[in-house]
């Protein structure tokens, strides 16, 4: 009877097999929704990477209002002189170059504060090309000519820095070194942060890395391709890569493999400058006197 029934009647098979395909789209569609839904969350939930953990810091008004206006400070160097090399993005980088008196596969990387390369880091830069002794400084310049005075546009050019380009300029940095080239890194601040960037972008060419109070690179997978050891020079009261942050990166570098000396101090973030008005002679006198400590066996 049942039989007799579908075959009688002909309209019942056809709304069957709308009613299945409608069933079938509304079930993709739920599908669909739920895959996009679940992308989405993992997108927004997502770690920012250090770099822009850091550059996010520039939203932060405490963290802003944190850096004093830095004091009137002019410096005209008589060894180093600006330089520009070709970058893997088709586009040219322009740095400040301190060459050795001899020739020398050494190289230093020196990376910027959140106020750009100005005058302050290459007088820095000197003072380690002249202490260090035989060795190659390049001042990288990853705002690419910008220099901030004011803390508005200091947050703003650290905002627009892209991974993708400042890791074209290191890159390019590197290449002009040579492939035989000896990396060392260091940097401050904002630089701090790239310094371990940079040595990591370094590959085996990489043979030290110090970083004063910068964002440190909290991915383990990340530290494990890394190919040298670590000098953190962090302040005991900065608020933001504060005692917490950086035994977090100590942490992680030893589930790496690899080995951080740490060393904090009791002041403030941007310790080392004198230029700025929060400038701690003593702590900047004994991380200077580490970073020489650190840097020279390895230089040699």
């Amino acid at each position: 009877m049942v039989v007799q029934t579908f075959i009688k009647n002909k309209t019942v098979i056809p709304e069957i097999l709308i009613n299945m395909k409608k069933y079938l789209l509304v079930t993709l569609l739920i599908s669909c929704s739920a895959m996009a839904f679940a992308q989405s969350k993992m997108a927004c939930c997502a770690k920012p990477s250090a770099t822009k953990q850091f550059a996010m810091l520039a939203a932060d008004k405490k963290f802003v209002m944190a850096h004093p206006l830095p004091l009137k400070f002019h410096f005209q160097s008589d060894i180093g002189k600006p330089i520009t090399y070709n970058t893997a993005d088709g586009k040219t980088a322009g740095a400040f170059f301190f060459k050795a008196k001899r020739p020398t596969n050494n190289y230093l990387l020196v990376v910027h504060e959140w106020w750009g390369l100005n005058d302050w880091v290459k007088k820095e830069s000197e003072k380690l090309y002249n202490d260090l002794g035989n060795v190659n400084v390049i001042d990288v310049d990853l705002y690419d000519g910008k220099v901030a005075t004011t803390r508005e546009d200091a947050g703003k050019f650290m905002q627009t820095v892209k991974d993708d380009r400042a890791q074209a300029i290191i890159k390019g940095a590197i290449a002009y070194a040579g492939p035989n080239a000896r990396i060392a890194t260091i940097g401050w601040c904002f630089g701090g942060g790239w310094s371990l960037q940079s040595s990591l972008l370094a590959g085996k060419q990489a043979i030290a890395c110090v970083m004063y109070y910068g964002m440190p690179e909290q991915d383990v997978n990340k530290l494990k391709t890394l190919n040298c050891d670590v000098l953190g020079n962090f302040a005991a009261k900065d608020g933001w890569i504060n005692p917490k942050v950086v035994a977090q990166f100590e942490e992680n570098m030893k589930t790496a493999g690899k080995k951080a000396t740490v060393h904090e101090y009791e002041a403030d973030h941007g310790f080392a400058n004198p230029s700025n008005p929060v400038y701690n002679s003593k702590a900047t006198t004994e991380a200077y006197n580490y970073t020489l400590a650190f840097l020279k066996p390895r230089l040699k």
